[in-house]
């Protein structure tokens, strides 16, 4: 994956860029530029963010048979910062992130990994908010370091990563519910 296509997040991060090992394990399944991950995300239920032709048949994006990237490997692969500046991306890693059956621990262990600590942080404090109940988002926050919010304008608002209602059955409410796939296919 050619990070030189343009800003990365880590340069707009302050941060410098990195071999991913997580990368290059999507690399050699066939996942070898960042559209194809999006792909993958979609078929795996990620709808809210759909592909403008159609759905997404996991078979047709995945090239190897009997081996593919783990939800938690996605949305980490999603927030790669050796990647282009995606909002869309970091909105779609925000939302494999939260993929019902995640493991924290093992969210966590590749977010060191692949130093993008500081996003995944970012993108829990704001699970935490819409969804305090949620014991996924305490549990993971709770396995990473502490970190400062970033500039407002490096990574999305809050409203990027939730549907959001303006009138409900009790009237006129806002509503906010955390995008994650629809169903819980997990590899």
């Amino acid at each position: 994956m050619n990070s030189m296509e343009g800003e990365t997040l880590a340069q707009r991060l302050g941060t410098t860029a990195h071999l991913s090992l997580l990368l290059m394990k999507a690399k050699r399944l066939g996942f070898d530029t960042p559209e194809k991950i999006e792909d993958l995300a979609r078929a795996r239920g990620l709808q809210y963010y759909s592909d403008p032709v159609g759905t997404v048949n996991e078979e047709k994006v995945c090239y190897r048979a009997g081996e593919s990237l783990s939800n938690e490997e996605i949305a980490i692969c999603l927030l790669s910062i050796v990647l282009p500046y995606s909002q869309q991306r970091i909105r779609m890693g925000g939302a494999m992130l939260a993929a019902s059956g995640n493991d924290p621990m093992m969210i966590a262990r590749l977010a060191f990994m692949e130093r993008c600590e500081r996003v995944v942080h970012y993108i829990a404090s704001l699970g935490f908010k819409v969804e305090p109940q949620n014991p996924f988002w305490d549990g993971l926050l709770r396995l990473l370091p502490e970190f400062e919010p970033p500039r407002p304008d490096l990574l999305p608002h809050i409203t990027r990563f939730v549907a959001m209602t303006g009138v409900t059955q009790n009237g006129r409410e806002t509503v906010m519910q955390w995008i994650r796939p629809r169903s819980p296919k997990a590899r």
